[in-house]
């Protein structure tokens, strides 16, 4: 999922969605829509049906905003919300079980609370509000709870960041095992015979990352976007890396062979990659900064930043189509290289479904490049399956949503932008050179100096503490922060980010200090800053891209209506509201209030309510 897409679920289906550690929940009959998603910004048009979401982290430059046909919901605080939209659009229920939200809708802003329900009616000039009680619980809320529970639980948090898109995963289709040289590993369950990291699944192209694999295991998001892989005793083992607060997102974390301009295998024309091994560089081929090349390394593998700096200017400052000069531990490993034509691979064919047999001395001598310069047709973005047989209503799909932020017009077609940039897309989205790196600074134990900050003294770890984690090739102990709170993070990470609206993937992303993720969904998931603050001059030129391949138009969107200027309350309308919540107040159930999310008794045991973050350090690289 990325900014643009819709999401619909039908009769008798729910959907799942992840950005980060934020969770989503569609209900029946709920259609939505990414209308922005960066490192900051979440906005997602309800046109209809129920929404619960879970926010367990909100820094003070993020942004959620959900609008609806008559209001825009922003969330103020992290907690637990829902949200419903009634079938003609007309009414808007909105319940706070923990948090805080604002609405603003006819003119107004009104303050919804934990343990309030609002209703909503009429249009976004002439709106009805009333205050109630929490309703009772039904089925869909207890679907999500429980989901919510079993990701409290969840013994992967152990090892990863709850930022980690899909981290929640991870229990149910493998285990988790010490792996000497490494530290704590994943390995899956039950893979087939001649399994390989990168085999099961296709390649999709998504901009403004370009080539992204999309995989068909369940569990394979977090394992195919952050950290490394490697082959030991037998096995494929995924190694997660230094455990930080806002993991970078990667499209792919692989390395291609044989995808450079005029380089084909003994077979015929062909895309052949493998996945990186602890330690090794990942150069991404997409535009970003060698900032941004640091941060998407450190914070997914154990690696010296001198070795990061030192790729980077051997193969961006200095224009090298190939890598010739490192050895990659898994190009060797037999049975680790996947092949396929360069058909299968631009048309998002299966991988499996279509390798081609290429001996292994052939590929253990193949140049490696770090980009594939195949351009992008239709089937590369809407894949190879089958059109869906059902869709939502029209009403639904046109409908307009009131929004208090501008989200960006949508993308033009792939038709349109491949003529647009005269049949080389793929070219544009490839990494410019900023100029040569300098080797970050590192004491004499050759371990990256910590930022400094505003007085000049070194940023302090947080309260939390350190665990040490052993890299794979020196034995060098190294800071592992395991934050035992739940920040946000974004699934589009490395994705473009104007410079006056913080973008990067944040279902994208993207996602440079980009989304770590683009959001993952699924038919059924302190801020100790171990990475840099995005560099400007990636934020510019992925801004220049972001922006060509929008439309033409204005800068609006066809489904997203401005709120009407707020206004003044009249004396009337404030005895009106404090009516109201006089009255709410004095139907609360007497203190101590219940432990569950509802005033109505539960057949079940409550939830209690989240436990309070703890305090994390702050941030001297706050943007103004």
């Amino acid at each position: 999922m990325a900014e643009g897409d819709d999401l619909w679920a039908d009769d008798n289906s729910r959907a799942e969605v992840h950005i980060g550690s934020t969770a989503l929940r569609l209900g029946e009959k709920t259609g939505v829509t990414f209308l922005d998603l960066d490192d900051h910004n979440t906005q997602i048009r309800l046109a209809q049906g129920s929404l619960i979401i879970r926010v367990r982290h909100l820094d003070d430059d993020d942004n959620y905003e959900i609008d609806t046909p008559n209001i825009a919901f922003t969330l103020r605080q992290p907690g637990e919300y829902r949200l419903d939209v009634s079938q003609d659009g007309n009414q808007t229920v909105a319940t706070v079980w923990h948090g805080r939200a604002r609405v603003t809708g006819g003119g107004l802003t009104y303050t919804v609370v934990a343990q309030q329900s609002a209703v909503f009616t009429g249009d976004e000039q002439h709106l009805d509000y009333d205050l109630g009680q929490l309703p009772r619980e039904d089925g869909f809320d207890r679907w999500a709870f429980e989901l919510d529970e079993r990701e409290d639980r969840a013994d992967s948090a152990n090892y990863v960041s709850r930022e980690m898109t899909g981290y929640e995963d991870l229990d149910q289709y493998g285990d988790w095992t010490y792996v000497a040289g490494y530290g704590p590993c994943w390995r899956p369950r039950a893979v087939v015979v001649g399994w390989a990291p990168y085999r099961y699944g296709h390649w999709a192209y998504v901009g403004p990352w370009g080539w992204t694999w999309v995989e068909d295991e369940p569990w394979g998001f977090a394992p195919f976007h952050y950290g490394r892989w490697a082959y030991v005793s037998n096995g494929w083992f995924w190694v997660p890396g230094p455990v930080v607060v806002r993991p970078v997102w990667a499209p792919a974390l692989v390395a291609f062979v044989g995808g450079g301009p005029g380089f084909h295998f003994s077979a015929g024309v062909g895309v052949g990659w493998f996945p990186l091994a602890p330690g090794e560089v990942y150069v991404p081929g997409y535009r970003v900064s060698r900032t941004y090349v640091n941060q998407v390394n450190i914070t997914n593998t154990t690696v010296n930043v001198t070795k990061v700096t030192n790729v980077y200017n051997t193969v961006i400052v200095n224009r090298n189509t190939t890598i010739n000069n490192i050895t990659y531990v898994n190009q060797r490993v037999n049975n680790g290289v996947t092949v396929v034509s360069h058909d299968a691979f631009v048309n998002a064919r299966p991988v499996h479904q279509n390798l081609m047999r290429v001996d292994q001395r052939e590929v253990v001598s193949a140049p490696v490049t770090r980009a594939v310069m195949a351009e992008p047709v239709r089937s590369s973005v809407i894949g190879a399956g089958r059109p869906v047989s059902r869709r939502p209503p029209p009403a639904v799909v046109s409908r307009p949503v009131v929004a208090v932020r501008t989200p960006p017009p949508p993308q033009t077609s792939i038709d349109r932008r491949q003529a647009q940039f005269g049949g080389r897309l793929n070219e544009q989205s490839l990494v410019r050179p900023v100029g040569p790196a300098r080797p970050a600074p590192v004491n004499q134990e050759g371990r990256v100096q910590p930022p400094v900050n505003q007085s000049g003294r070194a940023q302090q770890p947080s309260q939390d503490g350190f665990r040490p984690f052993n890299a794979p090739n020196n034995g060098n102990p190294q800071v592992r922060t395991m934050p035992n709170t739940q920040p946000r993070t974004y699934e589009q990470q490395g994705s473009a980010q104007p410079e006056n609206r913080n973008t990067n993937p944040e279902m994208r992303n993207a996602q440079p200090e980009m989304r770590n993720a683009q959001p993952e969904f699924r038919n059924t998931q302190p801020e100790n800053r171990n990475v840099q603050p995005p560099d400007n001059r990636m934020q510019q030129t992925n801004r220049d891209f972001r922006e060509s391949t929008r439309q033409t138009a204005p800068d609006s969107h066809p489904l997203v209506r401005p709120a009407p200027p707020v206004q003044d309350r009249t004396p009337q309308q404030e005895r009106q509201q404090e009516q109201k919540f006089n009255q709410w107040h004095e139907q609360r159930p007497a203190s101590p209030p219940p432990q569950s999310r509802t005033s109505e008794p539960r057949p079940q045991q409550s939830r209690p309510a989240p436990e309070p973050s703890r305090p994390v350090p702050q941030r001297d690289d706050k943007k103004k």
